[in-house]
This record gives structure tokens, C-alpha cells and sequence, in this order.
């Protein structure tokens, strides 16, 4: 957490506020999935406090307590909608697989047009019999590389030691897990003092899945205004939906269209701060890179999040989670560590979590310093660099041997709240505020539920 606090240029004193409680092993794995959650999200709960104290208010105590960070990690499996939970949230073809060579593959099968790259090009049918006999005819990078060229969305499993002499593992390294870098000038723009830390404060959010969406939903519970864009033909998983869209306003901007791309900038000319996480370079096209966002709106703070970072010859390459834990080596020293052959995931999408919570964090940090140094920021975040840091935190011994917590288990952590889709029982925040404790004041609802347009903003003191 020091770490984390002195790269993004914090003020060593407000570490003295900071209070971690916990032991690991939190979750069933030989990596420190514990203290990466605690670290992640204390990193920014405290930033959330440090921003109103410097907007002028008293510093607060901020406590994270392991366990709580390591079951919000795990927060879509908590989550349940008048008592029930989906049987999976994902396509029953998304897997891992052994190819010719007698090494694996994992397949990302969540979104259709994934799903149906993938089938057409091994030409087999849907199902994992025949998937399974399609591969038996290919070397696993060899697999890789081709499928990739034709707009698969794949992995290789690696060994650690494979990874490391990868060149884009030589371009993740040279990456910390947040960076902040000011990217124009404008005028300092004061920090607002609401009620919330981070009352006055808006946010958009542009992106999909996990992380990103944890981004955007830990900076709601802490009092933003966050707006979730998103446009009417993206897939998305609705299960993930529901539980990242707690906090948020939810609009429809098909920044393809004349009219999206219009309604998103005007939203641009108000916010404070900007999420992506499309593939680096993607939004250039459409007038929303950083450099454009930070033309429409100078003083903005902008967030991006990509797979593999933005350098290297996998930096344009599409990821996710489950399939950079495959090719970063962690699915391999999983299954070393359990004694068995094959792939093993980590007991969470924890390279998506983490990289979500410090997301968070290096977004506020940017915005702390604009409010001093003036300009405009960019903060990137890469789930491979997130990979590398939570190797560095070490192995947990004995880690394999833990359980994962049930439904149960959790009760005393979990909260209920009324939403469109029915009475939604879901994880608290983990960061404890002592005098603004965090909640989400708004509940998930459908995508494109709210206009485009940003809701008045409560009285707040410009400091």
C-alpha cells in the first residue's frame, strides 16, 4: 500500500489514517490474492479521503479489513436477485482446452461474435467434443497466433519462465501497476467539498466487463456521478451488468452515430474524469483518444485500462482476465502449487478486480494533483502489469488448501437494496470511511435507462 501511495505521488502523512486488519491466506491460491484486494482498494478509499481533506475537510480513518476486500474481489458471485443467482454467467463453451502439442489454450466464448470467430475458424460445431477434436490438430502458439489473426480472442498457457522471455513480458516490466503522466495544460480546477468525498465529482464510464466497470463503481460509492455509456448493439454479460452497475446512471451514446458522438461530447465538456478501455488507439477514430478528450475538456482526468499495456507487440491485442492469468503464467503456477495437471485459475477475476480498484485510484490521484499543478492527466492501467505487481506480493503458503467462502459464509458482508430487476443482496465496499462511510446511493438498472445528460449537481464548496 506504501508502494502504491509514494508512485502515485500521495502524501506519506495520510498513510498514519490507513488501518489494514487480516491474515492470508483470504482465498484458495499460492498468490497473495488477499492483500492485492486489501491493497487495491485501501489505495483508493484513501484517495477518496484524501481528496476531500485536501477540498478542505478534517482527515478521516479509513480501515480495510482482508477478508472484506477479498470477498469483494468476488463480488459477482455474491450477488443474487430476490435469492437467486444465475447457474453460470458465462458461454458453456468458454474454457480451457488441450491442443495437438499436449499444452492448452483457454477460448474467450462470452460475446457472439467471439463465439462465432473462434467456431468458424477451427469449422466444427458448437461443442466442446468437437472443439476439443478441432484443436487436437494444432501446437497451442501456433493456435494462438493464427486465431488471434483471425479475430479470435485467445490465450496459449504459459509457464512463468515462458512469459519472461516473451517480448511484451520485457514491455509489461519496465510498467508500474498505475501510471500518471500530465498530458496538457490548463488552470487548476478547484476540488469540491460536498457532503461525500467525492460529491461534485463526474464521472464516465465507458467500459465493459469488469474491470473498468469496478473502476467506475468504486468511485460511485464514494459519492461521484457516475454515468455508464454504453451503446444499443454492444454485447455485454448482464450478470456483470447488475453487479458493476450499482452507484451508476446508465445512457446510451453509439459513438458510431453523429448524434452518440455528439451527446458524448457535451457530457465530456462537464466531467471530471473519463474511463476507457478499448484496445489502445481504438478511440482516436472516433475523436475520444486522450489527447482529444483532454482538447474538449482541458483539465480532465483520463483513465484507460488495456490487456497487455500500451507498449509492445501484444499492446493492441485484446484481453481479458482469464486469458492474461493463461499466457502470464499464473494458470500454470496454479496448478503447480494444487499438484495437477493442466490450467488452474486463480479463485477470482483478481487481475480484473485489482486493476479496477487502482484505476480508481490513480483517477483520483491525477485529479488530486490537477487541482495543484493544473493540466490535464493520463492514467493507465494494463491487467498484465496488475498481473506483474500481484506476483511481486509473493506466494502465500499453504494457500491452495483454503476454501472459498459460501453464500453463508459471507451474510455479515453482504447488504440489500431495492432495483428494477428485484431485491438485489450484494457485497459492501470494503473501504470503511469513519466519517463518510461509503454506499451506493443509486440502484443498478437496465442499460440506457437515463438520458445523456448530466443530473444537477448538489451545492458543493470550490476549494
Amino acid at each position: 500500500m506504501a508502494d502504491l501511495w509514494r508512485i502515485a505521488g500521495g502524501e506519506a502523512s495520510a498513510l498514519d489514517h490507513l488501518k489494514l486488519t487480516g491474515t492470508e491466506p483470504a482465498l484458495p491460491s499460492s498468490f497473495r490474492v488477499g492483500a492485492a484486494a486489501q491493497a487495491s482498494i485501501a489505495a483508493a478509499g484513501l484517495a477518496a479521503a484524501e481528496l476531500r481533506h485536501r477540498a478542505g475537510a478534517a482527515r478521516q480513518a479509513v480501515s480495510v479489513d482482508m477478508r472484506h476486500a477479498a470477498i469483494e474481489f468476488r463480488s459477482e458471485h455474491y450477488l443474487t436477485i430476490d435469492g437467486k443467482a444465475p447457474a453460470t454467467m458465462f458461454d458453456p463453451l468458454f474454457a480451457a482446452y488441450r491442443t495437438g502439442d499436449g499444452r492448452f489454450v483457454r477460448l474467450h466464448m462470452n460475446f457472439p461474435h467471439h463465439r462465432e470467430n473462434v467456431l468458424k475458424f477451427l469449422g466444427c460445431p458448437p461443442t466442446r467434443v468437437a472443439i476439443e477434436r478441432a484443436l487436437s490438430k494444432w501446437e497451442a502458439v501456433a493456435f494462438e497466433t493464427e486465431a488471434y489473426q483471425r479475430g479470435c480472442v485467445v490465450a496459449a498457457m504459459r509457464s512463468r519462465a515462458e512469459w519472461a522471455a516473451h517480448p511484451q513480458a520485457a514491455a509489461v516490466a519496465r510498467l508500474p501497476p498505475v501510471q500518471i503522466e500530465k498530458i496538457g495544460d490548463a488552470p487548476p480546477r478547484p476540488l469540491p467539498l460536498g457532503g461525500r468525498p467525492l460529491s461534485g465529482l463526474r464521472v464516465l464510464d465507458l467500459t465493459r466487463v469488469i474491470a473498468g466497470p469496478v473502476a467506475g463503481r468504486t468511485l460511485a460509492a464514494h459519492g461521484a456521478d457516475v454515468m455508464r455509456i454504453s451503446a444499443p448493439d454492444l454485447p455485454f454479460i448482464d450478470w456483470l451488468v447488475k453487479d458493476t452497475g450499482r452507484g451508476k446512471l446508465s445512457a446510451y451514446a453509439d459513438i458510431a452515430t453523429p448524434d452518440g458522438k455528439g451527446a458524448l461530447a457535451r457530457l465530456v465538456n462537464a466531467a471530471d474524469i473519463f474511463l476507457q478501455a478499448f484496445r489502445p488507439g481504438a478511440l482516436n477514430a472516433r475523436g475520444f483518444g486522450f489527447a482529444d478528450v483532454a482538447v474538449l475538456r482541458p483539465g480532465i482526468v483520463y483513465g484507460s485500462l488495456s490487456a497487455y499495456g500500451d507498449t509492445g507487440p501484444w499492446a493492441s491485442r485484446r484481453g481479458f482476465d482469464s486469458l492474461v492469468q493463461t499466457a502470464t503464467g499464473f494458470n500454470h503456477a496454479e496448478a503447480q502449487a494444487a499438484g495437477i495437471e493442466g490450467p488452474k485459475e486463480l479463485p477470482c477475476q483478481a487481475l480484473d478486480h485489482a486493476s479496477g480498484y487502482l484505476l480508481a485510484f490513480g483517477t483520483l490521484m491525477a485529479r488530486i494533483r490537477q487541482a495543484t499543478e493544473g493540466g490535464s492527466w493520463l492514467v493507465r492501467v494494463s491487467l498484465a502489469a496488475t498481473g506483474r505487481w500481484l506476483w511481486n506480493l509473493g506466494r502465500a503458503d499453504n494457500g491452495v488448501s483454503a476454501q472459498i467462502p459460501s453464500c453463508a459464509a459471507v451474510d455479515d458482508l453482504l447488504e440489500e437494496s431495492p432495483s428494477p430487476f428485484g431485491t438485489m443482496r450484494a457485497v459492501r465496499h470494503a473501504a470503511q470511511l469513519s466519517d463518510t462511510p461509503a454506499a451506493w446511493r443509486r440502484p443498478a438498472v437496465p442499460l440506457g435507462t437515463h438520458p445523456p445528460a448530466w443530473p444537477s449537481i448538489p451545492e458543493v464548496v470550490r476549494c
